[in-house]
């Protein structure tokens, strides 16, 4: 049994009728077009993040489940994951949770680079929600990663300072951010805190743990943030 939605309906309706007999008029209504705005802010940051002197990478929305819970330090079950009922290959499993492994796949692949290699993204990341309708969410995120002879953690710090300057969050108070102690198995014990904006964690920055930038076949420190863009909407 074949379901017609209504595009489909109008489409045939078209075809039988032929589309050159379609006679060309001008709608009653006028409609402007207009970005959305996390597409926007989305733009905004992309190019002042690029001004830091950091480079932007595009990965696959696509990963395989070891990339973002083995290599990472964390179990699959844990994870709000969604699943690809049939992958055809095992790169492309489940849909990525976090940004991390797409950044550090590329350093990877680009190691021959002179260092620092100074990298970032600015995507969706997908998570399990019961409450829509298709079963599925996506989240904004900015991530971006040092790598180099040492993890220059001040770097990344001073990136997220300028983030939220770019923002115009302040740091400290009730309506600025502020950095809290967190543990988090990606990163080295002691060197990684949750960055809290008006009340809420919108990520974690940090030093990443060696034996996560092992399970990547990479053999330089690495400095690391992923924050949430959404809540600034």
């Amino acid at each position: 049994m074949i379901n017609y939605i209504t595009c489909d309906i109008m489409e045939d309706v078209a075809i039988g009728y032929g589309f050159n007999n379609i006679k060309k008029t001008i709608p009653d209504t006028n409609c402007i077009a207009e970005q959305f705005p996390i597409n926007k802010l989305t733009d905004l940051l992309r190019r002042d993040v690029a001004a830091c002197g950091f480079t932007e990478v595009l990965t696959f929305a696509l990963c395989s489940r070891a990339d973002i819970a083995d290599k990472l330090g964390k179990q699959i079950e844990d994870l709000k994951a969604v699943h690809i009922s049939n992958p055809k290959t095992a790169e492309f499993q489940v849909a990525r949770t976090t940004l991390l492994p797409g950044i550090l796949k590329t350093i990877f692949h680009n190691k021959s680079v002179p260092l620092p290699l100074r990298l970032f993204e600015i995507s969706d990341v997908v998570h399990q929600d019961p409450s829509k309708d298709v079963g599925a969410r996506n989240e904004r995120r900015l991530c971006a990663i040092n790598y180099n002879r040492s993890s220059e953690f001040e770097v990344i710090h001073g990136l997220l300072d300028r983030v939220m300057q770019l923002l115009e969050v302040p740091f400290g108070g009730p309506d600025g951010y502020e950095l809290e102690a967190g543990d988090d198995s990606a990163f080295f014990p002691g060197r990684c805190a949750k960055i809290v904006a008006r009340g809420q964690v919108i990520g974690t920055l940090g030093v990443l743990h060696p034996d996560v930038i092992t399970k990547f076949d990479l053999n330089m420190p690495c400095a690391a943030m992923e924050i949430t863009i959404e809540p600034f909407l």
